[in-house]
């Protein structure tokens, strides 16, 4: 067996030993996708009658938002999941394995796909109960979910960095949600930028959510052609600017956990 095989065997055992570990758990996984189809109900029947979309209907605006937000909390469960085993002493078990260091980041980035498809399944279900609907072909409609997982594969190994930085679950929950929360709020996930003021809104356009929240909306058919998204490059070209961002993000951060993780257990 060569290298890359052997990194993918791995890989995949330690995905495969993760998700066991949510089948005995279930209540990560169901508080998981509630948190989801709580936003969709509360936003498309509490505050959706409040928000005006032009020539749009407000719940098919809204889904593409809560997709993005969804997986983007999904990305975290590699860092949660780095900091417990660190904590727990769970990578000096593997370090006596003969196993590739890069497996365990591997592992846990794998399963954050997969729970994100599942979470996925369960947003489109109760997408499609409050009326929302794809208006593009089955390959448009399916790039929109790949997108979607490639995106928050990528943050997964972000969130790895930071796991492996922070010393307890507590403080990766809070450190976390402070980033993501307010990125995902200060796009256009849930409202048009442009009726933000103009300091928000210029984050808001530039924001790497925003770009795959219009890539995926643009895919969805879920978009109204006689308003042109703001004149800023990455919301002209959402899909090329989302996949830009996914590249950076590998780029970077795969290497760069890959060295903090083979830091971490040789101290």
């Amino acid at each position: 067996m060569n290298t890359l095989e052997m990194v993918a065997s791995d890989g995949l055992t330690i995905a495969k030993r993760n998700m066991i570990k949510i089948k005995r758990v279930p209540d990560l996984l169901v508080f998981t996708t509630l948190s989801p189809i709580m936003f969709v109900l509360l936003f498309a029947y509490v505050f959706g009658s409040a928000i005006e979309v032009p020539g749009l209907s407000y719940r098919e605006f809204l889904i593409a938002g809560i997709f993005t937000q969804t997986v983007i909390f999904g990305s975290t469960w590699t860092g949660l999941g780095m900091v417990e085993d660190l904590q727990k002493g769970i990578i000096d078990r593997f370090r006596s394995l003969p196993m590739a260091p890069s497996a365990v980041l591997i592992g846990r980035t794998t399963t954050d796909v997969l729970i994100n498809v599942v979470s996925l399944v369960v947003m489109s279900l109760t997408g499609l109960v409050v009326g929302w609907r794809i208006h593009t072909s089955l390959g448009e409609a399916l790039a929109g979910y790949i997108l979607l997982l490639l995106f928050a594969y990528a943050l997964s190994w972000v969130m790895a960095v930071i796991g492996m930085w922070i010393r307890t679950p507590e403080v990766f929950n809070n450190a976390s949600f402070m980033v993501i929360f307010p990125l995902s709020f200060i796009a256009n996930t849930f409202v048009d930028p442009s009726t933000m003021p103009p300091v928000l809104r210029t984050i808001a356009e530039w924001n790497p959510i925003s770009a795959l929240t219009q890539a995926v909306r643009e895919l969805f058919g879920n978009t109204n052609p006689m308003v042109p998204p703001p004149d800023v490059w990455p919301l002209q070209n959402a899909v090329l600017a989302s996949l830009l961002w996914t590249a950076l993000m590998l780029i970077v951060f795969v290497p760069f956990a890959i060295h903090r993780y083979q830091k971490a257990v040789s101290r």
